[in-house]
């Protein structure tokens, strides 16, 4: 039967949950008003609109 390795420490345990981490890529959406990519379930950055409608007013320089 084979034996299981040792446990590892909590630091070495977190190195790899670090790691592991690094390269999960994040989910991105794009605006249905305006075409730019935005994080999903967020607010457009760029028009302010979340789900066919406006949430934030955002002022033009």
């Amino acid at each position: 039967m084979a034996v299981p390795y040792g446990r590892k420490s909590r630091t070495r345990s977190r190195i790899q949950r670090a790691a592991n981490m690094r390269y999960i890529p994040k989910a991105h959406n794009t605006c249905s008003n305006c075409g730019e990519p935005k994080a999903a379930h967020h607010i457009c950055g760029k028009c302010g609109q979340y789900a066919g409608r406006s949430v934030l007013e955002i002022q033009s320089n």
